[in-house]
This record gives structure tokens, sequence and C-alpha cells, in this order.
């Protein structure tokens, strides 16, 4: 079609509307006027920026967030003077202000009234929105994930606006990880519901929003979220593979604590994948990081508990289930949960991964005890994703239906009726 914007006159952009979207990086609204005043369908914008119908209903709907080199693009094909959006292109101008506005204008962020007056950031706005975000994730073990998740989602918002209005001061620096966090904790609520096209959605946002805030060791805690995630979804070489960008991100001398998750993240990924070897060879790397790491005083953030070896065992009973090795597996839960006391919802995981190891074991009685317990707290805390664990737990085992076996299918079927 060879559409650009370079046919609207100067006063177009001086409409309103069209001002303060350019003036918030509203792209939602600033996409919209530009489709109205040329009288474009979506489709035929969609077409203009090179990008999908469906990719471009979203963005007007708001639910598609836009990277810098996005909107850049986006604004340059379209014929937005840049100047006003206040990005400007690569080159002319001043290299501070760039990276100043490069860690908000990815967030397009959100129209807000113009009536409305905000108070700018000031020393105490990062420590709050963090206060928010661990307050929600202390109620997270003990609460159903769908009772947290609106208000996650607009924790998330919260911290998009304050980025946006921290930008020009000296703030926005100590804003801008909270991005980051409050999306890491939404993609887990939203992970533990089983809507997991949206929580893989918020871990790569945290996963952006960390780059953006320039914090490599953030960065590599969320690669590493969303590297967990990718494994337990059945997708091991892609969260092996981001393991791999979260190991770069820490650089040549990782925090004890950093080295040991992340190679227990990539065990379980070699494991996924029966490669033993490879398991085993990370299971031995964390050992000798979390040696290390007795000799230090407290982890680094964003980890907030120190890696020790109740967690280490924790992670290799794991590994050991997936490699088919069961009597290793039940002993290393045994070791684990001696100095380890899980959350709710975690211990629930906990159980019916000690009870697939039973099962494999010939204990199927043992294990079908301890799966209907984690199918109690699956129904009590409205996990979808322990819930979803005990049915995959009910279809792996192919042995003869006994009297507990029975009653374990009746009050499974009770939950989806």
């Amino acid at each position: 079609m060879g559409h650009d914007g370079n046919g609207l006159q100067p006063e177009f952009w001086a409409r309103p509307l069209v001002a303060t979207a350019l003036a918030e990086c509203d792209m939602a609204t600033l996409l919209d006027e530009v489709r109205s005043a040329h009288g474009w369908t979506q489709s035929q914008l969609a077409h203009a920026v090179g990008y999908s119908q469906s990719w471009v209903s979203k963005v007007l709907r708001g639910q598609q967030m836009l990277s810098v080199d996005q909107i850049r693009d986006i604004a340059r094909t379209l014929g937005v003077p840049q100047y006003l959006l206040r990005i400007g292109d690569r080159g002319g101008e001043d290299p501070t202000k760039r990276r100043d506005f490069s860690k908000v204008a990815f967030l397009a962020a959100l129209p807000v009234t113009p009536s409305i007056s905000y108070r700018a950031a000031d020393e105490t706005t990062a420590a709050s929105l963090a206060a928010i975000t661990g307050a929600q994730r202390r109620l997270e073990s003990d609460t159903p994930a769908r009772e947290l998740a609106r208000g996650a989602v607009a924790h998330v918002e919260l911290t998009k606006r304050a980025l946006v209005r921290s930008a020009e001061t000296p703030f926005a620096i100590e804003v801008c990880p909270t991005v980051s966090e409050a999306a890491g904790f939404a993609a887990w609520l939203h992970a533990d519901m089983q809507d997991i096209g949206t929580a893989r959605m918020f871990y790569r946002f945290a996963v952006d929003s960390a780059r953006r805030a320039e914090h490599p060791l953030l960065e590599a805690y969320m690669l590493g979220s969303l590297a967990a995630f990718e494994i337990d979804h059945d997708d091991p070489q892609l969260g092996l593979s981001m393991v791999a960008q979260a190991r770069a991100r820490t650089g040549s001398h990782p925090p004890p604590t950093a080295r040991a998750w992340l190679a227990c993240i990539e065990a379980l990924g070699h494991a996924a994948r029966h490669d033993a070897h490879g398991a085993l060879r990370c299971l031995r790397e964390a050992e000798l990081a979390v040696a290390a790491g007795e000799r230090t005083v407290s982890p680094p953030w964003p980890w907030v508990f120190p890696f020790d070896p109740g967690k280490l065992a924790g992670y290799r009973a794991l590994v050991m289930v997936r490699l088919g090795r069961p009597q290793d597996a039940v002993a290393a839960f045994t070791e684990s949960l001696v100095s380890v006391r899980p959350a709710a919802k975690q211990q629930a995981l906990l159980m019916l991964e000690i009870a697939t190891a039973r099962r494999m074991a010939g204990e199927v009685d043992e294990a079908f005890t301890l799966a209907q317990e984690a199918l109690k707290a699956g129904v009590v805390y409205s996990s979808e994703r322990v819930l979803q664990r005990v049915r995959r737990f009910r279809r792996d085992y192919e042995g003869p239906p006994s009297l507990l076996v029975r009653e374990f299918d009746d009050r499974l079927r009770s939950t989806v009726v």
C-alpha cells in the first residue's frame, strides 16, 4: 500500500489528544488517531506498520507491550515526529536523555487524564512499590492465586506509571527494577492458575524490564525464572538456552547463590531431556557453589533466601525423579525436609514429587496417600498448578485400581463437577 504518515498536517500533531499521547508515549491512542486520520481499517494500519492485524488490535486495546525499537520503527514508518515522541532517532539526541527515556518509553505508558495531577516520584517511591510486591508475595504462600492476580496486575500498572513519573528525576534508577519485580510476581500467579500465555508474557516483560533497568543480576534472576517455567512446561531446550543467557548476565564471578540456583535449574533441564551426565555435572557445580555460599553473610538481591544444602537436596530430588532414580529421589527428599519447611502450595507440589518417586519404587499405596493430601491442598488453595500436577500423576499410573486408587479417583472427579 505504501502508506506513511507524512501526509498528515502539522496541526494534527498539536491536537490535544494526539499531543498528550505523544508526551506520554501512549502508542495505543497515537496509532488509533493516525489510523482514524487516514481513514484506515485496522488491517490497513497493520499493513502500514508491517505487523499482523491481531498484533495491532492488541496494541490498540492496550494489551501488547512495545519495546523502544518497535516504537521507534513504527514512528518512523508512520512519519510520527520522533522529537515530539521524546524518543528521538539513534543519532542526534543527547545520549543521557536517550538512556533515561529508553527505560520508560518501552512501557508504552498508559493514558493519564490530563486534568489529574500526579505527585512526582521521590526517595520513598521505590521502597513503597517494592514493599507492596513483598507483601503480595507473603500473602501468596497461603492465598489462592486468583484472589491476588487482579491486584498484582494492577500493581504492575502502578509501577509502570511511577516509572513514567520518575523519568526526569534522580529516582528513576531506583523505581525501574520495581517494574520487573512486580511483573515477575504476576507471572508466578498466572502460572499457578495455569494461564500459561499470560504467565509467559509477564515473565518476558519482567526480563525486558530488568534489562532496561540495567541491573544484570535482576535480569539473570528473571531469565532463570522464565527458564524454570519453560522447563516445567515441557520445553527444556528453550529453558536451557535461557539459563545460558542468565549465566552470561551474572558475569565471570557470579555470587554463589546465583550460581547454585542457575546450576540447579540447568540440571532440571538436562534431566527433562534424560541427560543424566549433564544433570549430575550441574548438581556438582551447585554443591561447590553452596559450599562457597556458606561463607557469605547474605544472598544478593533479588535472591531473598540463601541457597543452602537443604534447598540443594530438594533440587537433587527433583532431578532424580526425572532421571527415574526413585531411591535416590526419596533419600534426597528426606534430607531436604529436615531443613526446609515449604509453604502450603509448594509443599503440595513437593508431596506430588515424593509420590512420584514412591510410585516409581513400587510403593503404590504410599504414593497415592501423598497424592491425595496434595489434592486436598490444591482444592483448598484453588491452585490449578497443583491440580494439574495431580491429574498428571494419575495419568502416569497404569497399574491396577486398588481401593485407595479408586478413592483417589472419586476425589479427583469431584474437583471437576
